[in-house]
């Protein structure tokens, strides 16, 4: 299944895009979007501890499914004031 996978701040930059389309197994969660992510951009693996996540714009845990036409979003913290 599709999935569109919004990336923010330094995970954007590592990914070199905000926005991503993928394909995802069917039963798939956030956590398998993330793992896909880390695969092919490794260098975003280091920072998931770190990472929430939402599902259509909605917070999520990584064990929530994701499905068809989802947008997942990995939101790292962010300094500023």
């Amino acid at each position: 299944m599709r999935v569109t996978i919004l990336c923010f701040a330094r995970l954007r930059d590592l990914v070199g895009s905000p926005r991503l389309v993928r394909d995802v197994p069917d039963g798939a969660t956030v956590e398998t979007v993330w793992a896909a992510l880390a695969a092919e951009f490794p260098a975003v693996a280091p920072h998931r501890p770190a990472v929430a996540a939402a599902v259509n714009a909605r917070f999520a845990r990584f064990a929530s499914p994701v499905a068809e036409d989802d947008e997942v979003a990995f939101l790292p913290p962010v300094a500023g004031g």
